[in-house]
């Protein structure tokens, strides 16, 4: 693939042409696009995908794949996003273009790591098989055929013979649909050189970790917090890392470097003045070992520097939920990063016991921290503290969990409770498999990134 400055001409490739690059929308992915692109398009194309990767791991978890729910929630998700979804039907080159183009980028953004690469050949799978199970019989041979598979479909009475194995070795299969279907006899990578290229390297570098979405840096709610209001907040609209921090605050009245980097960012987010950010951690400090001197001389320069009033006058941006998950882990003493993903779990299962969350709400929490979905463990914890059972959102930032809570109780939003379904959640979690993997976001802030890591200068105290 090579990549340019230009702006793609949707022309250049035409007639039989545009056929021969992308003939089928189903593809196993074997040959990498040679053609050319502009970097805002790889980018683009490159976000798309997580998103829809994301949602694909999401629905994953939230419905029993395969599901009419599921289906339905996932053909939406691939229209609105523009990849095409009924293979060998669909006649639209662009969208095949964009599937095959952007799978590829995110198969150089995640071969970097094992927990990576398996996130990512988990979310494809469950997203080739909803386009596979869509096909039409006649469709099914047409494509085996294209990707030169000679699996022969079994008769009608091989699986009357057979029909108790078939429905013991197929998850979610119903006695009745083993006539319905189709079953066919059945019995490291190939990546293009680009890691000389310092356009792309830096961009794949963050993609796999890092966020795009709105700007907290940029405070729509100044001064609108009270800072007498805060401990009330911290327990209805904070995500459960930024409540950690503060009943840490409140109790030590200390905070170490990580701490503080967290929850003062999280705080100057959700609409906190540099003067109250001064005056919150200035009364907290001085009621534990720290005086007003002292404060003022150790720690007053480095809330004026995440405000971009000092150094480089940056205006830092509060941490993403992947920056929490993968950046500087917590040590003994510490309190900041994500408890669903650093918290021992049995500490974890006493501090939502603690918060009373019911007994099947933890269970539920906990299941998804065993199989490493700390997003969606917390979009979890959001529905048992707001009472929905659809959030209606995914979660990316902390401070996108605070404005969507405070969208939730202010009425700015519908409550969405849908009906119940035969299975309990929990049946749901445990009749699928799941990948080890982080939740992954959906799109990249790399300079706002780079620029934070010289931030850890600033908080050499303790």
């Amino acid at each position: 693939m090579e990549f340019s400055r230009e702006k793609r001409l949707k022309g250049r490739l035409a007639g039989d042409r545009r056929g021969d690059l992308y003939p089928h929308s189903l593809q196993f992915y074997l040959q990498p696009p040679t053609e050319n692109i502009s970097l805002a398009e790889f980018e683009n194309f490159a976000i798309d995908r997580l998103k829809l990767l994301k949602v694909v791991e999401n629905l994953g978890v939230s419905y029993v794949k395969g599901s009419d729910e599921y289906k339905s929630r996932l053909e939406r998700e691939i229209r609105k996003l523009k990849f095409p979804y009924k293979a060998l039907v669909e006649d639209d080159y662009d969208a095949r273009r964009k599937d095959h183009i952007s799978h590829f980028i995110l198969r150089l953004a995640y071969c970097q790591s094992e927990d990576l690469r398996r996130w990512f050949i988990q979310q494809e799978m469950d997203l080739f098989r909803y386009r596979f199970n869509a096909l039409t019989g006649d469709l099914v041979e047409k494509f085996l055929k294209y990707v030169n598979l000679s699996y022969g479909a079994i008769s009608k009475e091989v699986k009357e013979k057979f029909a108790v194995q078939l429905r013991n070795s197929t998850p979610g299969l119903g006695g009745t649909k083993v006539e319905e279907l189709e079953f066919y006899k059945l019995t490291a990578r190939s990546l293009p050189a680009v890691q000389s290229d310092e356009r792309l390297q830096p961009l794949l570098n963050h993609l796999s970790h890092s966020y795009v979405g709105p700007d907290y840096s940029i405070q729509k709610n100044v001064g609108k917090i009270s800072l007498e209001h805060i401990d009330a907040l911290s327990v209805k609209s904070f995500p459960l890392c930024m409540r950690q921090l503060n009943k840490a605050l409140r109790d030590n009245h200390h905070l170490r470097h990580g701490g503080r980097m967290q929850y003062g960012l999280f705080l100057k987010g959700i609409g906190l003045t540099l003067e109250q950010a001064l005056q919150f951690w200035k009364s907290e400090f001085i009621k534990g070992k720290v005086d007003a001197d002292k404060f003022d001389k150790g720690y007053a320069y480095s809330i004026r520097h995440n405000y971009g009033k000092e150094g480089k006058r940056t205006d830092y941006t509060p941490f993403s939920c992947m920056k929490i998950i993968l950046s500087n882990p917590p040590s003994q003493g510490d309190y900041h990063g994500c408890p669903f993903r650093h918290s021992d779990p049995e500490l974890l299962k006493q501090k939502l016991q603690s918060y009373k969350i019911p007994p099947t709400g933890i269970t539920q929490v906990l299941e998804l921290v065993k199989g490493m979905h700390y997003q969606l463990a917390c979009q979890k914890y959001f529905q048992l503290t707001h009472d929905v059972d659809d959030i209606g959102f995914s979660l990316n930032h902390p401070n996108q969990y605070f404005a969507e809570s405070q969208k939730l109780l202010s009425g700015g939003r519908e409550v969405k409770k849908e009906p119940s379904e035969p299975e309990s959640s929990q049946q749901k979690l445990s009749s699928q498999k799941r990948t080890n993997s982080c939740s992954i976001p959906t799109s990249s802030n790399t300079e706002a990134d780079t620029e934070l890591e010289g931030l850890d200068a600033y908080f050499t105290e303790d």
